[in-house]
């Protein structure tokens, strides 16, 4: 499945593994693409899996002429070695019914590679929020077994929220608790078959609607580095100033489509 761009695949083991989930307003996407043009990371390879749909286009992070026809395509991996980190961005969406063929293929990457622990960029509808979910911050976590012990204390140290049970049926309050992802696509897939396998996984998501949801990457990326410290921080950052930090990809001047034809007035 994992595709490496030179001729023998690179040793990842200890590494961390960052990567999106496709999930509503695709913010967990949005996230891994400031991470990846903030560190300037590397291509080390790509994904040729028949569970996405097939897509191509330019570099999304050139920055200038010269690399600015470079193609990507739908599943590609980044690494920065000076910090053990890599990255998996996913471009497109998946085919159908064939999302839990592709989190299985993943996950046997993932134990290949020995990677220290895999963390998960989501979002979720906050329109299903409950009652509960509604009040305080819009950020959740989850982490499976095989990572609490490694990051429990940490995460205790920082106040955030653990992900609620809701009622399996949300119809139904009586029905039996479990662990609900409205709008987080392979999420909770990824967090089940974790669990099961005995895979150091977190999920890391945020609450959000359809729109222009770039301010919510931001807000992801920056919960994310209260726990990597993925880029410097300081104790007196406003929200202003740390977002100035993160390097927008060029791509990101498209976001909404090339504007208006002057002709059309």
């Amino acid at each position: 499945m994992f595709v490496p761009c030179g001729d023998s695949a690179p040793n990842l083991k200890g590494f961390t593994l960052l990567m999106p989930a496709v999930s509503v307003g695709n913010v967990g996407q949005l996230a891994i693409d400031l991470i990846i043009s903030t560190l300037d990371m590397c291509k080390i390879g790509y994904f040729y899996t028949d569970c996405l749909v097939p897509m191509v286009g330019n570099d999304p992070y050139a920055t200038a002429e010269e690399n600015s026809t470079e193609l990507s395509i739908n599943a590609e991996v980044y690494s920065l070695p000076s910090k053990k980190l890599v990255v998996l961005q996913i471009r497109s969406i998946f085919i159908k019914f064939k999302s839990k063929s592709f989190c299985e293929k993943l996950l046997s990457w993932v134990k290949n590679s020995d990677f220290a622990k895999v963390i998960v960029l989501s979002s979720s509808h906050s329109s299903h929020c409950d009652d509960l979910q509604l009040g305080g911050t819009p950020f959740r976590y989850l982490y499976t077994p095989s990572m609490q012990k490694n990051v429990q204390n940490k995460i205790k140290s920082l106040n955030w929220r653990e992900m609620e049970s809701s009622p399996c049926i949300p119809e139904i309050e009586d029905s039996e608790p479990c662990i609900r992802i409205p709008g987080g696509g392979i999420t909770k897939t990824l967090y089940d078959e974790s669990c099961s396998k005995e895979i150091p996984m977190v999920i890391l998501l945020k609450f959000v609607s359809e729109g222009d949801n770039i301010p919510d990457a931001l807000d992801l990326v920056e919960y994310l580095n209260e726990w990597l410290y993925i880029i410097k921080r300081s104790c007196e950052d406003n929200h202003t100033r740390s977002a100035l930090r993160w390097k927008i990809p060029s791509s990101w001047r498209l976001l909404f489509g090339s504007g208006l034809p002057p002709a059309l007035f």
